[in-house]
C-alpha cells in the first residue's frame, strides 16, 4: 500500500495512492484508519510523505561509499541529524548555498517509523516500522571535509528531499535505491548489503533516543556520490515504490 501526504484547496491529509488518484484516508495512519472509496477530485500538490520531529541518518553504511570517502567503517553504526528545516518534497527546488562551493547527492532508503520505539531488539525492529521511503541526503561536501563533524554541510535548508510515497507492505531486504542524475545512472544500491542492516539500526537508535511516530531513519547511500550544479536535475529511485525528483536553483538572498 502506497501513501501519500497531499496539499489541497480542503487542507492537508493523507491519501491512499491509488492507479485512479488519492483517495482521502480518514482516521490515523499510526493507528486506526481507512481510506474513501472514491479518489479527491481537485487538484493535489505532493508534500513530504510524512513531517518528523526528527531525521536519523545513518554514515559510510556501504562498504564502497566508505572506501571512495576514506571513511573508516566504525564497530557500531555511526549516527547524525538533519534539521527538519532540510526537508524537501518532490518537485521542489534544492537550494544550492551561496556559502557552498561542492554540494553532492547521496540517493538512500528512508524508514518511517510506526509507533515509539526506545530500546527495541533486533529482531522486533520491523514492528515498529510503518513503510520506506526515497531520501537525498544532500550534502556540502568540503564543508563536511573542514568540519570534522556533519551539522552544518548537511543541515542547509533543502538538503533532505524526502518520499514521495511511503510503501507500507515490503520486504526491506528486496529494496533497491537508484540515483541519476540528468537521467543517467549514477548510483545504485540494495538494503541486503548495508553494513548495518535496517534492524540493527533501529535497534541501535533506539537505545539512544526514543524514535517517535514519523521519525525518519536515513540508512546510508551506496558508492557513486558526485557533484550537484545549478541547472541539474536528480532523481532517487526506490525501486517498486517511489521515485523523487528535484532540480538544482540558485539560493536567493
Amino acid at each position: 500500500m502506497k501513501i501519500a501526504r497531499v496539499k489541497t484547496a480542503d487542507g492537508v491529509f493523507y491519501a491512499e495512492v491509488k492507479a485512479d488518484g488519492y483517495h482521502p484516508i480518514l482516521g490515523d495512519i499510526f493507528g486506526e484508519w481507512g481510506a474513501l472509496s472514491e479518489p479527491y477530485q481537485g487538484e493535489v500538490k505532493l508534500l513530504t510523505p510524512v513531517s518528523p520531529r526528527k531525521i536519523v541518518c545513518l554514515g559510510a553504511n556501504y562498504r564502497k561509499h566508505a572506501e571512495e570517502l576514506s571513511l573508516s567503517v566504525l564497530p557500531e553504526p555511526t549516527v547524525f541529524l538533519k534539521p527538519s528545516t532540510s526537508l524537501l518534497a518532490t518537485g521542489e527546488p534544492i537550494l544550492y548555498p551561496v556559502s557552498a562551493t561542492r554540494v553532492d547527492y547521496e540517493s538512500e532508503i528512508a524508514v518511517v517509523i510506526g509507533k515509539r520505539a526506545k530500546n527495541v531488539k533486533e529482531e522486533e525492529a520491523l514492528r515498529y516500522v510503518l513503510g520506506y521511503t526515497a531520501a537525498n541526503d544532500v550534502t556540502e561536501r568540503d564543508m563536511q571535509k573542514r568540519d570534522g563533524q556533519w551539522t552544518r554541510a548537511k543541515g542547509f535548508d533543502t538538503f533532505c528531499p524526502l518520499g514521495p510515497y511511503i510503501e507500507t507492505n515490503i520486504d526491506p531486504d528486496s529494496l533497491t535505491v537508484v540515483g541519476r542524475k540528468n537521467g543517467v545512472e549514477v548510483q545504485r544500491g540494495r538494503a541486503r548489503d548495508l553494513i548495518n542492516s535496517i534492524e540493527k539500526s533501529i535497534a541501535f537508535i533506539s537505545g539512544v533516543m526514543t524514535l517517535e511516530e514519523g521519525d525518519v531513519i536515513l540508512t546510508g547511500t551506496p558508492e557513486g556520490i558526485g557533484e550537484l550544479s545549478v541547472g541539474d536535475e536528480f532523481e532517487v529511485e526506490l525501486e517498486g515504490v517511489c521515485t523523487l525528483k528535484n532540480s538544482i536553483a540558485r539560493e536567493e538572498i
